[in-house]
């Protein structure tokens, strides 16, 4: 899969002012072979209890507009 850090980092600038409304972030961690996307949530994301929907309903449903065939991983 040839999906370079910065295409995500750009597609995750459209994601990161919701967070920022909650003093939360999103770092990109790293991008598999298999196309998995990892990332780590900061700020007051990282504990919420709604950061599951933040990922899935968020920031991979934005991503998968662009790149259907990746999953987005939480990593700690």
């Amino acid at each position: 899969m040839n999906i370079s850090k910065s295409d995500i980092e750009e597609k995750l600038e459209l994601v990161r002012p919701f967070l920022a409304e909650d003093d939360g972030n999103v770092e990109l961690v790293d991008i598999t072979d298999k196309g998995e996307i990892k990332i780590r949530l900061k700020g007051n994301c990282s504990n919420c209890s709604m950061k599951e929907n933040t990922i899935k309903l968020g920031i991979e449903n934005i991503l998968k507009q662009f790149y259907p065939q990746i999953s987005v991983i939480e990593v700690k």
